[in-house]
């Protein structure tokens, strides 16, 4: 049965967590809006590359251009059944569109499947949605996580509707 997925894209999301669950959720067959505050179905975001070279953190690198192929001012979050929220920068500044943070809440307070990818978890705490849920993502936001109220697990982890995972 295929199901419409919303995934929340912007400016310097990580390249393979953005083109990954993009493609494979259409390759079995859901249909997948990308969208990004203040752009249309046509513009990109570009993407970035974080890599790990023996510094204390990582290091970014330009990605490819990622199209977006929907409106974010046409998006009803009601009309979706999942939502995937990859890495990168882009997280740190999506969480501040009000827009942003009431589609995340839907998602919670519908209880429908949510996918969050390494830095995505920055819009779940801003969303104020990790009270008692366990998750994960970029090892420097454990932090992050425990002041918003959640629990950290390194890995993969699910928490009823939420999928969090490290990248």
């Amino acid at each position: 049965m295929s199901q419409q997925i919303l995934l929340l894209a912007g400016d310097f999301v990580e390249d393979y967590e953005v083109m990954v669950p993009f493609q494979a959720l259409q390759m079995v067959g859901h249909e997948v809006h990308a969208v990004c505050p203040e752009k249309e179905s046509g513009d990109a975001c570009p993407t970035a590359i974080h890599d790990f070279e023996g510094d204390q953190t990582y290091t970014e690198k330009p990605g490819h251009n990622f199209e977006l192929n929907h409106d974010f001012d046409a998006v009803d979050p009601a009309e979706y059944d999942a939502l995937v929220v990859p890495g990168g920068r882009a997280p740190e500044y999506l969480r501040t569109y009000d827009e942003i943070i009431e589609i995340v809440r839907h998602f919670f307070e519908a209880e429908k499947p949510v996918a969050s990818l390494c830095h995505g978890v920055q819009l779940l705490a801003a969303a104020d949605v990790l009270e008692g849920r366990t998750c994960t993502g970029y090892p420097a936001l454990e932090a992050d996580v425990a002041i918003a109220g959640g629990e950290w697990e390194d890995g993969v982890t699910r928490d009823d509707n939420l999928v969090t995972g490290q990248a």
